[in-house]
């Protein structure tokens, strides 16, 4: 018999392992304010944004974190979380979010 864990917990798996292998250059905890955290978009250019953490219980936002995961498992190019998508589309789905 399995136990299902939440999507939560799995997305907060996913930000804890990225962060491990975080490059100190390419972020720093100074300039993101307590409660939010730093991600990186884009297909070829990659785009730095600091959004607020209450993204992580959004559906939307979750699926983003699969296809994160399915490109990138937990070694992401930029040192910290990045999504393999365009900037407009992350864009707009982060505004429907608020």
């Amino acid at each position: 018999m399995a136990i299902r864990v939440p999507r939560i917990m799995h997305a907060k798996h996913i930000l804890r392992q990225s962060k491990l292998f975080a490059n100190q250059e390419a972020s720093t905890s100074m300039d993101v304010p307590k409660g939010y955290f730093t991600v990186y978009v884009g297909e070829v250019q990659k785009k730095r944004f600091i959004i607020p953490i209450s993204f992580l219980n959004q559906p939307t936002f979750q699926k983003l974190l699969s296809i994160a995961e399915e490109e990138f498992g937990f070694n992401h190019p930029m040192g910290g979380l990045t999504i393999p998508c365009r900037e407009d589309v992350f864009v707009d789905v982060t505004s429907s979010l608020h």
